[in-house]
């Protein structure tokens, strides 16, 4: 064997290696830092709640995103479709329905939302990054007005309660984005839905004349991202215990960052369930971590966005991805 091919399968097998468990060691990487430099305060099994109850709602919007991602389009409106759906939600729950009529109905409302993102990019043919960065100035604004931009609290208290439990330090909200991640990977893995998605990311063309039906297929990856947003709404309320007119402003970006790091192509095509739930992890642990040492938000944004960057240029080069 040649040198030639001595670096050729070294690269294979790092690109391999990558991306089986490339998220996995990066999650490992930092547990063991923040564990370095907090490690009278990190092992304590309140942190593990406070880490998985944070990062329970980016993974529900993140899980979302990575459908927009998969078929290399975006939806910047998912931050936006949280609030609405969560303030909906919260003003049922107010108005004197039952809590979980009251989430259906939220939930509801977000395949609504998604449908509607759906619609305006197969109406328009325009890239989704249009239709969502406008629908997600939309979706903020009808949250303002129903809300008077006021923040609505006074739930039921069998809604909080059963928000508030912990199961062996496990939050509620953390296994509630366990059974969507379940869902949404049986659904990629075993399904010719999940195989048609991935088949539209990868090549939109040669899609449409496998006889894939690509408008449809478009429109209900916007309908699960949606969903996915509308119930991180529900969540969000019963972490926050209060539905704020701004509430999830800028998870777009952590949604988005989750995706990539956790392994999904900006190009489309390729991805994991398992890899977003991962990146979710992380940028949990990132911004607990930084609230741990105190880091400024300012600051935290600086990072996510450096994040963002630095996960989209290893799967340009280091995945081999174009």
């Amino acid at each position: 064997m040649n040198a030639n091919n001595k670096i050729g399968n070294s690269t294979f097998a790092f690109k391999t290696a990558w991306q089986r468990y490339g998220t996995l060691g990066i999650l490992i990487l930092l547990l063991t830092i923040l564990a370095a430099l907090k490690p009278g305060y990190f092992f304590q099994p309140s942190t593990v709640t406070q880490i998985l109850s944070q990062s329970s709602v980016n993974i529900l919007i993140a899980l979302g995103e990575f459908f927009a991602i998969l078929i290399a389009g975006i939806d910047l409106s998912v931050g936006s479709v949280t609030a609405l759906s969560g303030m909906v939600t919260a003003k049922l729950m107010v108005a004197g329905i039952a809590p979980l009529p009251a989430v259906i109905l939220g939930i509801l409302l977000g395949a609504i939302l998604g449908f509607i993102n759906g619609i305006l990019v197969n109406g328009t043919g325009l890239h989704p990054f249009i239709i969502t960065l406008g629908t997600q100035a939309i979706f903020r604004g009808i949250t303002l007005i129903i809300s008077d931009s006021s923040a609505i609290f006074g739930f039921p208290a069998s809604f909080t309660t059963f928000m508030a439990k912990r199961f062996i330090y496990i939050p509620v909200s953390a296994f509630i984005a366990l059974v969507a991640a379940l869902v949404l990977a049986f659904l990629t893995n075993k399904t010719k839905l999940g195989r048609n998605i991935y088949a539209l990311g990868g090549n939109k063309e040669s899609a449409w004349y496998s006889g894939i039906n690509v408008k449809l297929h478009t429109l209900i990856v916007f309908i699960i991202s949606g969903i996915c947003a509308g119930i991180a709404g529900a969540v969000l309320l019963g972490r926050v215990g209060s539905a704020e007119p701004a509430a999830a402003t800028g998870f777009e970006t952590y949604a988005i960052a989750a995706a990539i790091i956790g392994g999904t192509s900006f190009f489309g095509g390729k991805g994991k369930i398992f890899g977003v739930v991962m990146g979710g992890l992380i940028i949990g642990v990132i911004n607990f971590g930084m609230n741990l040492l105190s880091v400024s938000s300012t600051l935290q944004q600086v990072v996510m966005g450096a994040l963002i960057i630095g996960s989209v240029t290893l799967d340009r080069f280091v995945a081999g991805n174009k």
